[in-house]
C-alpha cells in the first residue's frame, strides 16, 4: 500500500490523477497540498472529498516545514508534484510567480523530502520523488524536426518552459548529490474534464456556448501534440510502478493536430451535439452559431503571441518500450469525451469563469 503526497491536487492535471489513482488503487492513502490559486479548485475533487483514505490540505508548497509535517505525519513514501503555475501567456505579462513556485517551490520540496526520507530518524529506502515536467523545456520544432526525445537539449523560450527547465535540474541534481529516488516525466499538451477555460481546448467549447469569437493566434498553424489527461496519469502510474530511478519519461499523445484543426473539430463537435439534443439549445440559449451550424464563423485571428513556440512533438518511445505505455484514446475520441463533459458540466465552468469559486476559497480559508 502506497502513501501518496499530490501536490497541485486540486488542480486540472493532479485532481484527474487523484481520480485515477483511488480509483485504480483503492486502498492507498492520498493527501492533496493546495494553495487553491486561480487555477486550484477544490470543486475537483468533490468525487473524492469523502474518501476516508483521502486528506485535503490548503497549503503552499514554499511552505517547508508544512511539507515536512505531511511527509511525517501521514508516513508519505511518494510524492508525486504536478503544482505548477503553468499558462505561457500569464509567464509573459508576470513570471515572477512562475520563478516563485515552480523553482522555489521545487526547491522547497526537494529539501522537505531529503530532510524527513534521507536525514530523519526513520530512513524511507524506497521512497519517490516524482516530478511532473513539459515538453516545453525541449524549445520548438520546424515542420520537419524529429520529435523530442528523453535526450533532447533544453532550449525553453518562454518565462513558463524556463522555470520549468530549472526545476527539473533541480530534481536531477537532488537524485546525483544526496541519491534522492526521483523520477521525471515530460508530457505533451494535456486535456480533458476539469481543464481551466483560459486554455485553448475549454475557451473554444464555453465561447462557442456563449457566442463569443474563438481567437487564433497567428495563422493558427501552430502544432502539438495532445494528451487526454487520463492516459498521462497512467503514464505517471507506469513510472512509479516500474520506472527506473533517476530517470526521465516522456508521455505523449501521438496526436499532432495545428491550433487550427483543433478548434475546427471542436466546433463540428459542438454542432453535432447540438443536432442530437435539441435539450441544448434550451440550456445554451446564446449558441446562436452552434444552432445554426455556423460555428466556424466565431473563428477571429489576433497577434500572436511573444516567443510563441511553433510546434511541440513528443516521442515515447523510451517509456513505450520499457513500460509498454501506449495512450488509450485517440484525439477523435477524447475530444468527443471533453466536449460530452463540458456540456454537461456548466456548473463548475460558470464557476470558474465568473469567480464565485475563488470567493468560497476567501471565505473558507481567509
Amino acid at each position: 500500500m502506497k502513501k501518496l503526497l499530490v501536490t497541485g491536487g486540486a488542480g486540472f492535471i493532479g485532481a484527474n490523477f487523484v481520480h485515477y489513482w483511488l480509483e485504480k488503487y483503492p486502498s492507498d492513502n492520498v493527501v492533496v497540498v493546495d494553495a487553491l490559486t486561480y487555477a486550484g479548485n477544490i470543486a475537483n475533487l468533490d468525487r473524492v472529498k469523502n474518501k476516508a483514505n483521502f486528506n485535503f490540505v490548503y497549503g503552499n508548497i514554499c511552505d517547508q516545514a508544512l511539507i515536512e509535517k505531511l511527509l511525517c505525519d501521514h508516513n508519505i513514501d511518494t510524492l508525486v508534484h504536478f503544482a505548477a503555475e503553468s499558462h505561457v501567456d500569464r509567464s509573459i505579462t508576470g513570471p515572477d510567480a512562475f520563478i516563485e513556485t515552480n523553482i522555489m517551490g521545487t526547491y522547497s520540496l526537494l529539501k522537505a523530502a531529503k530532510k524527513v526520507w534521507l536525514e530523519g530518524e526513520r530512513i524511507f529506502e524506497k521512497h519517490r520523488f516524482h516530478h511532473v515536467s513539459t515538453d516545453e523545456v525541449y524549445g520548438t520544432l520546424s515542420l520537419t524536426d524529429p520529435a523530442f526525445t528523453e535526450d533532447t537539449a533544453y532550449a525553453p523560450n518562454s518565462p513558463y518552459s524556463a522555470s520549468k527547465a530549472a526545476s527539473d535540474h533541480l530534481v536531477r541534481a537532488y537524485h546525483h548529490t544526496y541519491g534522492l529516488n526521483v523520477t521525471t516525466s515530460n508530457c505533451s499538451n494535456n486535456y480533458g474534464p476539469y481543464h481551466f477555460p483560459e486554455k485553448l481546448i475549454p475557451l473554444v467549447i464555453t465561447n462557442i456556448l456563449h457566442d463569443k469569437a474563438l481567437p487564433i493566434y497567428g495563422d493558427g498553424q501552430q502544432i502539438r501534440d495532445w494528451l487526454y489527461v487520463e492516459d498521462h496519469a497512467y503514464g505517471i502510474d507506469l513510472v512509479l510502478q516500474n520506472g527506473r530511478v533517476g530517470e526521465n519519461y516522456n508521455i505523449g499523445g501521438n496526436n499532432e493536430w495545428t491550433n487550427i484543426e483543433i478548434v475546427k473539430t471542436i466546433s463540428k463537435l459542438v454542432e453535432q451535439e447540438f443536432l442530437k439534443n435539441k435539450e441544448l439549445s434550451k440550456c445554451f440559449p446564446n449558441a446562436k452559431a452552434a444552432m445554426e451550424e455556423n460555428t466556424e464563423s466565431l473563428i477571429t485571428y489576433v497577434k500572436d503571441r511573444l516567443g510563441h513556440d511553433r510546434r511541440y512533438a513528443i516521442d515515447a518511445t523510451k517509456t513505450n518500450n520499457e513500460l509498454s505505455y501506449k495512450p488509450n484514446e485517440s484525439f477523435e475520441t477524447g475530444i468527443a469525451k471533453t466536449v460530452s463533459w463540458y456540456l454537461n458540466n456548466e456548473e463548475w465552468w460558470q464557476s470558474v469563469m465568473d469567480g464565485s469559486y475563488q470567493n468560497w476559497i476567501t471565505e473558507q480559508y481567509s
